[in-house]
């Protein structure tokens, strides 16, 4: 701030929690506009203000006339201020991945230096895990990919989009290639449009392989 530059400070809940004992922005920009940063322009936004207060923060934090923003998820996408050139997330295990990934993107927009720091302890080692890969690269593939491990594919032929996938054997994680190899045998064996009528051995085993549910999706989908 200094230098001229200026800075996000981003909370993951709004409000102070009884049940999780995490950094809100409200309590931050309290903290903040009162203590260390006092003699600085402090705005706050979050999903609870309102439309016209949100456009005049930004526009006065856009304009250079705030020196550091406290927010919550709100500027996750579709902020643009290249002279905000440092983040510090508070309590940052709180987050997935992609939404990390997609924060700190709001810094590092102009030409100058920019840095995002990742505040606050890991309770597990998925977050100890995802924290790590954050720091490890800025690919966005790379980081899905570790999201992927993580939390699970979830099921193929149904709605769970996370946890444990309903394949018996392969993993669309470890056999990509051969995933790859059979969608495009799949593919090619209903081309002519008579679906799998002429390969009744091969519709038998799907028959059998799926369940009622999965075999509702599939019609659904």
């Amino acid at each position: 701030v200094a230098a001229g530059r200026q800075a996000y400070v981003v909370c993951p809940l709004i409000d102070e929690s009884d049940a999780v004992q995490v950094r809100s922005a409200e309590e931050a920009f309290a903290d903040l506009s009162t203590g260390v940063l006092s003699d600085l322009r402090i705005g706050l936004l979050h999903g609870r203000v309102g439309r016209a207060d949100k456009e005049e923060t930004m526009r006065l934090f856009r304009f250079g006339e705030l020196d550091v923003l406290v927010a919550t998820t709100v500027i996750e996408v579709g902020v643009d201020v290249p002279n905000a050139t440092v983040m510090v997330v508070l309590d940052a295990a709180r987050f997935g991945i992609a939404q990390l990934h997609q924060l700190r993107g709001r810094v590092g927009r102009g030409a100058h230096i920019s840095r995002c720091f990742l505040v606050g302890e890991a309770p597990t080692p998925d977050a100890e895990e995802r924290l790590k890969a954050l720091v490890r690269t800025t690919d966005g593939f790379e980081l899905a990919e570790v999201d992927l491990d993580l939390r699970g594919e979830g099921t193929i032929m149904g709605e769970r989009q996370k946890g444990r996938n309903d394949l018996r054997l392969a993993s669309l994680r470890r056999d990509r290639e051969w995933v790859e190899a059979a969608r495009e045998v799949a593919l090619s064996l209903v081309a002519d449009g008579s679906g799998l009528e002429a390969h009744p051995e091969l519709a038998d085993e799907v028959d059998l392989f799926l369940g009622a549910d999965e075999s509702a999706f599939l019609l659904k989908s």
